[in-house]
């Protein structure tokens, strides 16, 4: 009896030491757990806090790098299909504008510079007509110069006419280029090529009834060889005017009839012909 109720309170007795075991291990491992719970807490919330840190951070970095990144390096814009082509005809019409005006500067240039030419040129043939001239007048000078009254190198009537025609020249001029000058009936003549002309310009108030040349002969004067002619007409019959020497309009009338009469080159002065059908020469 007494071994059963000693093993009921060791029974009890251990069950008591059982239960309080246990509850002080309840109590122990709750603060245990609430510490471990805080340090996890603690933990993610730290982790939280370097992420964000490194977050600001990598965001502090982008933005400081990111100017510098923008002002080295810009992307293409971007141009569509249609821009371009509109940006083409732009060009394309620019180019054709400049191509009319310079077409038209080309044609105006051209204009001015064919004005020129032709002005040029029609100064220059101006010019060498006129040197031409001089030169051609100036060599038959130099060839007739010093001819005598007695030369047989005689001018035709035609080339006579062409050779001095329009010329008016000083007396030094005239004094220097021919050596035989007379003065007759108002008038100054000289000699050059078995012809007698009129010295224009030799002197003041001269006067010359004919202005053509006049054939001579014989070492005639040019009045001599008109006084001749006028006494012959009047013998024929075609001149009925004075004897004066002088070969006005009266004279060349009855020259003029006489030459168509003898079927004679109708000259109106006095030429070699005539003079051979008069009887003179």
């Amino acid at each position: 009896m007494k071994q059963l109720l000693y093993s009921i309170c060791i029974g009890s007795l251990a069950l008591a030491v059982t239960a309080w075991g246990e509850q002080v291990k309840d109590t122990t491992t709750v603060p245990a757990k609430a510490k471990t719970r805080g340090a996890a807490v603690q933990s993610t919330t730290t982790n939280r806090t370097a992420v964000r840190s490194t977050g600001a951070m990598r965001s502090q970095s982008h933005v400081s790098t990111a100017p510098s990144r923008q002002r080295t390096y810009s992307a293409a814009p971007r141009t569509s299909s249609t821009t371009a082509a509109n940006k083409n005809a732009r060009v394309r019409t620019s180019r054709e504008r400049n191509v009319s005006a310079n077409a038209k500067v080309r044609a105006r240039s051209n204009v001015a510079v064919n004005r020129n030419r032709t002005v040029n040129r029609d100064r220059n043939l101006t010019v060498n007509r006129e040197r031409n001239m001089t030169a051609t007048r100036d060599r038959n000078l130099a060839v007739n110069r010093g001819r005598t009254m007695t030369n047989n190198n005689r001018l035709s009537f035609a080339d006579a006419t062409r050779l001095h025609r329009g010329e008016f020249h000083s007396r030094d001029w005239w004094r220097s280029h021919f050596n035989t000058i007379v003065f007759v009936n108002s008038g100054w003549w000289f000699w050059d090529g078995g012809w007698w002309f009129p010295a224009y310009g030799y002197a003041p108030g001269a006067y010359y009834p004919y202005g053509g040349p006049i054939y001579g002969y014989n070492g005639l004067t040019p009045d001599r060889v008109v006084v001749d002619v006028q006494l012959q007409l009047r013998r024929d019959g075609y001149y009925a005017g004075p004897i004066d020497g002088a070969l006005g309009p009266m004279t060349q009338r009855a020259i003029t009839a006489f030459q168509a009469d003898h079927g004679l080159a109708v000259t109106s002065t006095i030429d070699e012909p005539t003079l051979e059908t008069l009887g003179l020469s």
